[in-house]
């Protein structure tokens, strides 16, 4: 049995797929907390979390996949998804202010 040299990526990169999917949407809360933020960030939150979450799911099962082409696209589209959503709200929370 042939070992899967870029197991170590996609363990690391699914550990970044998590960290990024955690800190936009924490940043945008503590962003709500304060007074003087703009409601229509909720918005953004209503959208960005769902998609943070499916791509939390992907990093993970790309993560713990034993098929090494399967479980590396798995982690790809939890990249792809993570940069979407960061774009979406952090890109439109500076063009909402």
């Amino acid at each position: 049995m042939a070992t899967d040299p870029n197991q170590p990526l996609r363990y690391y990169g699914g550990l970044g797929v998590i960290v990024f999917a955690i800190a936009p949407p924490l940043m945008l809360s503590l962003l709500l907390s304060q007074d003087s933020a703009p409601r229509s960030v909720v918005a953004l939150l209503a959208v960005g979390i769902p998609v943070n979450l499916v791509a939390v799911y992907f990093a993970v099962r790309g993560m713990a996949g034993s098929v090494p082409e399967a479980a590396g696209r798995r982690v790809g589209i939890g990249l792809a998804l993570v940069a979407v959503s960061g774009v979406l709200m952090l890109g439109g929370n500076a063009l909402l202010r």
